[in-house]
């Protein structure tokens, strides 16, 4: 009897123990906090143009951090190196020529993103977030193209490229109506100068804090797309001529700056291990502006081509706890795959409408098996399909282009030249031992070109191609204002 005594006393501290690690098991584990969201989208910032990728004459330390405590994507492309195809690309994940957009939108034209396009903004306003824009918007400046009408709860910066404004070096040509600041849907203030202009950067900066004081309660969507260092180049006084690399570095300065101080407010609020932080660029440098351009980072060309140092660009993701820190990846993605990762992310819905966009949850977690984008399109112009890409192999498609080679690039906020339609030849390169496409490598690779023509045939039958005078079966409606 003793025995069994102790086989009770023994076996039913047991049984407790066990009950009670089934039960919570098996209760209901609480939510995961949905995520903050803060996406910078740097105006013509080159790969080169931080320090973590090599530019020299100043530092951008709170970038770099950015880096250093999440995950670097080497092999990031902006869907089309112009600013507001890009935009658009980042905002409804599609390619822009998917949605009609083309090219830089001007002041007077009457065209913007269609308003039936979901946007992240859209996508995440219906799942609950808070949902603000401070900076440079440039998908239609007529009202019913603004933010406001594009899920955005809150607006605050310029409706297009800041030199498009009375003092432009073309303005005799080009006849650009005054700049405004914009809140919501009203102008506010007129940017008269570069002393205005010197305001971009602390302003929104400024916008963009208060956005997160005011919404710490609940999820948000913070966008951050800021004008610089598109020029013209302008810093604030806190800044001017504090760098070895003349305006140039100062603007870069103040971004970083801006940088550092959105990730503090994030942190003092008890935000910054809850927010997912996106930082990369609508295209590459404008290079014929000389000591007033950034760098392509050692990729052939530059803003407004096809080529490489066009369209990749620097980006980095940081969610600590969830993306991992320190990593470099140097897998195949672009901008468009940003909206469907963090419709994934977040739990939002994608579109009703196709999009171009691949999510990389996982490897952006940290799976490198994975592999989301194999292939990738080069458009430009209205719908010029310039280039395609599987792998790393891209195919350069015989083209009218822009090119800066060969010509000196201009000084001191002037343009040099950039001749618009010089003959781009018909070339095949392999970017993995030739990142500076200099080796055509074509009549090496027939196996290699007739598969990435195939890649290009279904895009065309898809979304056209205007150099084939072909127009796409998919391909939506660009927003018209009704004349």
């Amino acid at each position: 009897m003793r025995f069994n005594k102790k086989i009770k006393f023994i076996v039913l501290p047991f049984l407790v123990l066990t009950v009670a690690t089934f039960m919570v098991a098996m209760a209901p584990k609480p939510a995961a906090k949905t995520p903050n969201i803060v996406l910078f989208f740097i105006d013509d910032l080159g790969y080169g143009d931080l320090s973590v990728t090599g530019a020299l004459g100043y530092k951008t330390p709170n970038i770099d951090k950015l880096a250093a405590e999440g995950t670097r994507f080497t092999n990031f492309m902006a869907a089309q190196a112009v600013c507001s195809a890009s935009r658009a690309a980042l905002l409804t994940g599609c390619y822009p020529n998917r949605v009609g957009v083309y090219g830089a939108f001007g002041p007077k034209q009457g065209l913007g993103l269609h308003p039936q396009e979901e946007t992240i903004a859209e996508l995440l306003k219906a799942n609950g977030y808070a949902t603000g824009i401070f900076g440079k918007w440039h998908l239609g400046s007529d009202s019913i193209f603004l933010p406001k009408q594009q899920g955005f709860d809150e607006y605050y910066g310029v409706p297009y490229s800041h030199d498009m404004w009375p003092l432009h070096p073309w303005q005799k040509q080009a006849q650009y109506p005054p700049l405004f600041w914009i809140d919501g849907n009203k102008q506010v203030k007129e940017i008269k100068d570069l002393n205005d202009a010197s305001a971009l950067t602390p302003t929104i900066t400024e916008k963009a804090i208060s956005f997160i004081k005011r919404n710490k309660k609940k999820p948000f969507f913070l966008y951050v797309p800021h004008p610089m260092p598109h020029v013209p180049l302008a810093a604030s006084a806190n800044f001017k001529g504090k760098s070895e690399r003349g305006i140039f570095g100062d603007v870069l300065t103040e971004l970083d700056w801006s940088v550092g101080q959105i990730m503090k407010e994030l942190k003092d609020q008890g935000l910054d291990d809850n927010t997912i932080v996106i930082f990369t660029s609508d295209n590459g440098p404008w290079l014929n502006y000389g000591d007033h351009a950034g760098s392509a980072g050692g990729f052939r060309e530059g803003k407004g081509t096809s080529y490489e140092g066009g369209q990749r660009v620097a980006a980095m993701i940081r969610w600590p706890g969830v993306v991992p820190a320190g990593r470099v990846s140097n897998k195949l993605l672009a901008n468009i795959d940003i909206l469907p990762t963090l419709v994934k992310l977040t739990g939002a819905k994608l579109p009703k409408e196709k999009i171009d966009g691949i999510e990389f949850a996982d490897l952006l977690k940290g799976d490198d098996s994975k592999k989301p984008r194999e292939n990738f399109l080069y458009y430009y112009r209205k719908n010029n399909l310039e280039a395609v890409r599987k792998d790393n192999w891209k195919l350069v498609f015989a083209h009218p282009g822009r090119t800066y080679e060969g010509s000196l690039p201009g000084k001191d906020g002037q343009p040099g030249p950039a001749p618009e339609d010089r003959a781009i030849p018909l070339a095949l390169y392999n970017l993995n031992r030739d990142p500076g496409e200099r080796y055509d490598v074509y009549s090496q690779n027939p196996e290699i070109v007739a598969e990435l023509e195939k890649i290009a045939e279904a895009a065309r039958e898809d979304l056209g191609d205007d150099l084939q005078k072909r127009p796409g079966k998919n391909a939506r409606p660009l927003g018209k204002v009704e004349k």
